[in-house]
């Protein structure tokens, strides 16, 4: 088929590197996460205490920027879908997917995995912890609208958005590409965070404290690469134990290769398992399992050991057991050549008599 050939083909191409240019805990990032705490700590502190943010959220809110621009409402009603949770983390873990299977390595999932993790650790234990109203629900002009068993500060939207389109620049192997996707993520990111805004869902110090949010998840990442590569280290290892492992089990069954199969043995029972012979009345596998010395007939018929005589001495042709006519199929004295006389086995070796015509 030619989806064969596809694959065929994928299979031949040389291996990518995948764990090149690892992003490391520098001193630069450690700054950037340190000021990132501290812009989220004074956009929950202001909500709180100064009443300045508040009152923008109000007048944004009363000047209903959906009705202002009515025209742009389908479209960005569509678009705000890139900051939605389950679309985007469809989209981005099919792209890593793809660049998992080429690279041989389970990084690119692991990582969206931990910063997802992450995100709905954080950014919902805050939600539901705070309780804050959206602007649809609001009761008092004017109030933070805290404690009021909401769920929107901060915006899940943007810092979805953030962490989502970002991991892609994070995992990104080349200078070019990170640049292009944090461009991207950028784009996102910044554009999903305004047009909840636009649609009356958030507040501003919503969709401001979601950008935090997930610029936060993004920062922290590279302390979470230990426990990344341990756990794809672990998995790839796994996955070759299974392959490995396929095959004949290890149970007695029909049809199934003998090397495969191991003998149990009880307690009492020899080490090694006596051949089986010819005869029925010097069958030690009969004589064991009658006497109930032996372990089950299934059990030993099961070594590989058992189908295998072991060698015996040869003896002269003199010295073997004649066959009774009765009991066999050839001729009574055929170990002779047909030329010489038929002469009876029990009879003296001697020299052959002439012929009467030998003169």
């Amino acid at each position: 088929m030619r989806t064969d050939r596809i694959f065929a083909r994928l299979e031949q191409e040389p291996e990518r590197p995948s764990n090149r240019d690892v992003p490391r805990m520098s001193r630069h990032r450690i700054v950037l996460f340190g000021s990132a705490v501290l812009f989220y700590v004074a956009i929950v502190a202001a909500v709180f205490v100064s009443q300045h943010l508040v009152r923008l959220d109000w007048q944004v809110m009363l000047f209903r920027p959906y009705k202002q621009w009515p025209d742009l409402h389908a479209l960005l009603d569509y678009f705000v879908v890139m900051g939605q949770r389950g679309p985007t983390a469809v989209l981005v873990a099919a792209w890593l997917g793809w660049r998992s299977w080429r690279q041989r390595t389970l990084r690119p999932l692991l990582a969206l995995g931990v910063a997802l993790l992450l995100l709905n650790a954080t950014v919902g234990s805050v939600k539901y912890g705070l309780g804050r109203l959206g602007p649809h629900y609001a009761t008092t002009v004017g109030s933070a609208e805290m404690f009021s068993g909401g769920d929107i500060f901060p915006s899940g939207h943007t810092a979805n958005a953030v962490v989502t389109w970002g991991i892609l620049a994070y995992l990104a192997t080349t200078p070019i590409a990170r640049r292009v996707l944090s461009v991207v993520a950028a784009v996102f990111a910044l554009g999903v965070g305004a047009t909840t805004v636009y649609l009356g869902t958030h507040w501003v110090s919503d969709v401001l404290l979601g950008w935090a949010a997930g610029l936060l998840i993004l920062l922290a990442l590279p302390w979470f690469e230990p426990a990344i590569a341990w756990a794809n280290t672990w998995l790839l290892a796994v996955r070759d134990r299974l392959r490995e492992g396929r095959g004949p089990v290890l149970a007695p069954a029909y049809g199934m290769p003998r090397t495969a199969l191991v003998a149990p043995q009880r307690e009492g029972a020899p080490d090694a398992l006596e051949p089986v012979s010819a005869g029925p009345a010097s069958d030690p596998v009969a004589a064991g399992t009658a006497s109930g010395r032996g372990g089950s007939t299934a059990a030993r018929n099961t070594d590989p050991r058992l189908h295998h005589s072991p060698p015996r001495p040869h003896n002269s042709r003199s010295e073997r057991t004649p066959v009774t006519p009765t009991g066999s199929r050839r001729p009574p004295h055929s170990d002779r050549t047909p030329h010489a006389d038929r002469t009876p086995r029990t009879a003296p070796l001697g020299p052959a008599p002439r012929g009467r015509s030998g003169g």
